[in-house]
């Protein structure tokens, strides 16, 4: 409940203006309650960024879990990854920019959560060529590649340098990473 109300204030006033204080009283417990579980803003703000990954891996399980073909699964993880991190970025307005400035904080708490996901796509990857949908690769570079091409198109999309084609162009994206590894048909 902490980490909730520290995340609701941070996205709407920033991280710098939030004090230990704000987050106590709008918790409605007392500054003692707060410094049982957190040493100060930074591990608070670290929480936060935790959570907001767990929101997005945890999406990401969902679609691992679907009975989908491999490239339809594929897919529908892309799809489910840049929809995920979007809906994080809008939840948390004013954190937006904390995020941008603190990248290496947030890159630094990602680590854990990429392996995670690598291994996602790894699994769909290897699902896909034992089901002959996808040429026969290598899984777990291929998964690598993949994942960084997606996290690639986070910051431009988060920051709207990708126009807002992007939303009616996501599936030729996905297509296109489509392109290089499915099976083609055989004439």
């Amino acid at each position: 409940m902490l980490i909730e109300v520290a995340r609701k204030l941070f996205a709407e006033n920033g991280k710098k203006v939030v004090t230990m204080n704000d987050i106590a009283e709008a918790s409605q417990r007392g500054r003692r309650t707060l410094y049982t579980y957190f040493n100060n803003k930074e591990e608070i703000y670290k929480a936060v960024i935790d959570k907001e990954l767990d929101r997005i891996i945890e999406r990401l399980y969902v679609v691992s879990c679907l009975e989908l073909e491999p490239d339809e699964k594929l897919t529908k993880h892309i799809l489910t990854h840049l929809d995920a991190v979007k809906d994080s970025v809008n939840r948390n307005g004013s954190l937006r920019g904390d995020f941008f400035r603190d990248i290496y904080e947030v890159e630094r708490a990602r680590k854990k959560v990429d392996v995670k996901e690598i291994e996602l796509i790894r699994i769909i990857l290897a699902d896909g060529v034992k089901k002959n949908v996808f040429e026969r690769l290598d899984v777990e570079l291929s998964s690598i590649i993949i994942f960084y091409a997606i996290k690639g198109l986070e910051v431009p999309y988060i920051r709207q340098n990708i126009s807002s084609e992007f939303e009616k162009n996501k599936n030729s994206i996905v297509d296109f990473v489509l392109m290089g590894i499915k099976k083609k048909p055989v004439r």
